[in-house]
């Protein structure tokens, strides 16, 4: 029996659930049909939106001969294969119409493999079209990226889904979903469509009910699992909200991203890590406990394990978004590389330098250093740290106002008051 995905799969635009600003009347892809003309193209979107189905409804439109590729399980062999395929339908029976190479998750193949599609596309043997999932700005060459047309696919709605799973349900008449259990399906598969026909099935395949409500699909697909490809686009896409949620102080949505990556298969003790970088590139010295406050979740979810000590990174998550924020250490730490990086290796003062031995104590190391301890407030006025030959002294770290960097600045503000006292004096 043909599997559900493809009895559903659509044959023309028209057919296509979702994508309206590519498929609609006035979308990219049908205005490239009244056009007459195909250019090679790159299909990017997350996993079940249509990106095989748009390029093979593009190339029977077209009336293209096709070869397609998969670069998960093609190679060298493969690609040398493809491409004299490609010479051969240029020069025999097929030179009458252009020839399409698809190629599936384009974005496994290596700067070399992909390089060897360039002399082929540039010559017009080929059509090249791609579907990846990963950002092409990353993934694909720069040349054979400048030379293909980018075409962005989203994540179906509810309301595709929705109608994706009536088509599904007319197709196989039964079971027929309670409205409850369309609901959870349609969480289930996360805006995957292939995901979402192949549950359907599974749960008609499973039982002879001719109805079936949630707490039977709970029963036939017992866990959650969503899309989260660890090391991939939507990985880095989760990272990224989860961290700019703390960063904007808003512990509802840092904590939502949390859980998404959780239930994800995210590795908890990654995820702690990345807290810890949080807490001092984005709150700094304006809360000096945030780090043991990550520091501390971290140790109790090594002692707790999973699920309990989940909750106390959940607990980190939720502090750093709502305590005070400041980027100064951060902003002083990349001007500092910046500076040692344009500037030279100036000497240490030689007041300030270490004296372990007769010779060097001779030779006045260390002689007229000044031990701040041995002075009122434990400050020496208008001493000299930095190198002797630096006309300009650099100031790298400027405190913000929030949290304990406001004492800080207090703190600085007398030190300097100390200095010009001392110069008056």
């Amino acid at each position: 029996m043909q599997p559900l995905t493809e009895i559903l799969r659509p044959q023309k635009l028209s057919d296509v659930v979702g994508q309206q600003h590519l498929v609609g009347e006035n979308g990219l892809l049908s205005r490239l049909l009244a056009g007459k003309k195909l250019p090679s193209m790159l299909f990017w979107g997350p996993p079940g939106v249509g990106k095989t189905t748009l390029a093979n409804i593009l190339i029977k439109e077209f009336d293209c001969h096709a070869i397609k590729l998969s670069a998960v399980f093609s190679g060298v062999k493969e690609i040398k294969e493809a491409l004299e395929q490609a010479e051969n339908n240029q020069s025999g029976l097929f030179n009458d119409k252009p020839t399409v190479l698809f190629i599936d998750e384009i974005h496994r193949f290596n700067k070399a493999q992909q390089d060897a599609f360039l002399h082929h596309l540039e010559e017009g043997k080929i059509i090249l079209i791609g579907a990846t999932t990963e950002n092409p700005s990353f993934e694909i060459n720069s040349a054979l990226l400048s030379r293909m047309q980018v075409y962005v696919l989203e994540s179906l709605t509810r309301e595709d889904l929705a109608s994706l799973i009536d088509k599904a349900v007319e197709v196989r008449e039964k079971p027929i979903l309670t409205p409850d259990a369309k609901e959870l399906l349609i969480d289930l598969c996360d805006g995957d469509a292939r995901r979402l026909v192949n549950l359907y099935e599974l749960v008609a395949d499973s039982t002879p009910l001719s109805n079936v409500d949630e707490k039977l699909i709970r029963e036939i697909i017992p866990k959650n699992l969503q899309r989260f490809d660890k090391g991939g686009e939507e990985f880095y896409n989760q990272i990224s909200a989860l961290h700019k949620s703390v960063r904007g102080s808003n512990p509802d949505a840092a904590l939502y991203w949390f859980g998404r990556m959780l239930a994800g298969g995210a590795d908890p003790l990654y995820l702690g890590r990345r807290l810890l970088r949080m807490a001092w590139e984005d709150v700094g010295l304006a809360d000096i406990n945030a780090a043991t406050v990550v520091n501390n979740a971290l140790q109790t979810y090594e002692r707790l394990g999973s699920p309990e000590g989940e909750l106390a990174l959940a607990g980190a998550v939720t502090y750093l978004s709502v305590t005070n924020k400041s980027n100064s250490l951060e902003l002083a730490y990349n001007h500092l590389k910046d500076y040692i990086g344009k500037n030279g290796s100036a000497p240490v003062p030689i007041h300030l330098r270490n004296a372990p031995t007769k010779l060097m104590a001779e030779l006045g190391y260390g002689k007229e250093y000044k031990y701040a301890h041995d002075y009122p407030n434990h400050y020496v006025p208008n001493e000299q740290y930095f190198p002797d030959d630096l006309m300009n002294k650099p100031k790298f770290y400027q405190p913000s106002n929030q949290g304990f960097e406001q004492r800080i600045i207090e703190r600085l503000d007398y030190l300097r008051k100390l200095d010009q006292e001392s110069m008056a004096d």
